[in-house]
């Protein structure tokens, strides 16, 4: 039984490799092709010059190429702890050093803490070679060494801060409330979700980006009036100096109560006009006004839910862990397994929660334009957002399928002028689409 296991999920684990190389090769190869043959489409002719259109698909190239060695690296650092005996050597030692500490399940959350520090070591040279050589050949990082290093010690001291009393909750669930511990972890699990909603623009966020108050009085009260007409009620309009680390722009809502803020990128108020602004900010309201946040939050219940029953059904089957070279069934060795191997028996989902993703940017978008009674100014944030970013504006539609939870610039105007025009504007999209 141990062997077909084994098989299994190598089986799944190469499946998924297999899928993700192949889009990702033929992604390169089209956007190649569309280079060569000079093809963009009438929507981007006037905002992209033929250099700044060449960059994006070197980016984009450059970007897969990283995407093919990265996926390699981590399927075999992931056969390494699970096939390597990094699992039974980490345990042993956890296990001694837990038996010191007067802590029930000291061990099991030493055990799952150092695992998870194994994977954030190994993955340093990926994370160092994206930000300082990738992301810097083109122009958007803006993140120093000092900076580099303070995020990792911030976020190691923030994972174990956070990490242990909420791994020792759920281990201690998982002993003392009998058979149906699972429903009991799923309550926990989901209420520390909530919880770091709420602590997190107020308290973490504030750790590594300085979020001050939107100066511009002017703009401030349009925002302002906007959040009203909505009927948004947020603890305040920060901006965050994102270009401390990189190029890229954004905003967003984030929090939940009275914690909620609405945060944009410095970034984001060099590249966009006052109304182009209005425009991402009134798509940014109609998530919130659409419950999207909790309709996804509902959706992750479900899979939380599921998952954790799944695992209730395994955690006392022997040769699962012996599998992976574990001698007997035990919780916190439950817990990293399953982690470990749920990713490529459930990478097939991605395509279906991106399109749940997608139908909400559309949604979205079209209670901006209904908001601002105009959707031409949410159509020229998207192209100057795609032109700033160097997002290629027609990727492989396989591989954006599988990848992207938001629908592309060309998508999302085709929606916006067919939702605001009625026929004529059906028409003209149609002409845009065919350049």
């Amino acid at each position: 039984m141990e062997s077909f296991i084994a098989w299994l999920f190598l089986a799944f684990l190469v499946t998924e490799l297999a899928v993700e190389s192949l889009l990702n090769e033929a992604n390169m190869r089209h956007l190649g092709r569309q280079w060569r043959e000079g093809r963009l489409p009438d929507l981007f002719a006037a905002s992209i010059s033929r250099d700044t259109h060449e960059k994006s698909v070197r980016y984009a190239v450059a970007r897969g190429r990283f995407a093919r060695w990265s996926a390699i690296y981590g399927a075999g650092l992931t056969l390494w702890v699970l096939f390597g005996g990094v699992l039974p050597w980490v345990d042993s030692l956890c296990r001694g050093a837990g038996a010191s500490l007067p802590v029930p399940e000291a061990g099991g959350v030493l055990f799952c803490l150092t695992v998870g520090g194994i994977f954030a070591v190994m993955s340093l040279p990926l994370k160092i070679y994206a930000t300082f050589v990738l992301e810097e050949r083109f122009g958007f990082n803006k993140t120093d060494a000092r900076t580099f290093v303070m995020d990792r010690v911030k976020g190691t001291v923030l994972a174990v801060l956070l990490g242990v009393p909420f791994l020792y909750g759920v281990l201690w669930l998982m002993k003392a409330t009998g058979a149906y511990w699972w429903v009991y972890v799923f309550g926990f699990i989901f209420t520390f979700q909530g919880l770091m909603m709420v602590i997190y623009p107020t308290l973490i966020a504030p750790l590594f980006n300085r979020f001050s108050p939107v100066t511009d009085d002017s703009l401030r009260d349009a925002i302002a009036e906007l959040a009203r007409r909505v009927g948004l009620r947020a603890g305040g309009i920060y901006t965050m100096d994102g270009s401390k680390r990189s190029g890229h722009s954004n905003a967003y809502f984030t929090g939940l109560g009275k914690a909620k803020r609405i945060v944009l990128f410095d970034t984001l108020l060099q590249q966009l006009d006052r109304n182009q602004l209005l425009s991402v900010l009134a798509h940014e309201m109609g998530h919130y006004k659409q419950r999207h946040v909790l309709k996804s939050l509902g959706l992750s219940a479900v899979f939380l839910l599921a998952g954790l029953w799944v695992l209730s059904v395994l955690i006392d089957y022997p040769p699962l862990f012996r599998t992976f070279r574990l001698d007997e069934p035990a919780h916190h060795t439950a817990l990293v397994i399953f982690s470990l191997i749920s990713g490529p028996f459930t990478f097939w989902l991605a395509p279906f929660m991106n399109r749940i993703s997608r139908r909400h940017e559309y949604e979205a978008d079209g209670f901006a334009t209904r908001l601002l009674e105009d959707g031409k100014p949410l159509e020229e944030a998207l192209v100057a957002l795609t032109v700033n970013n160097l997002s290629h504006p027609t990727p492989h539609p396989w591989y954006s399928a599988y990848h992207d939870s938001h629908p592309t610039t060309l998508e999302r105007v085709h929606a916006i002028r067919a939702a605001g025009a009625g026929p004529a504007g059906d028409a003209a999209v149609a002409g845009t689409a065919a350049g």
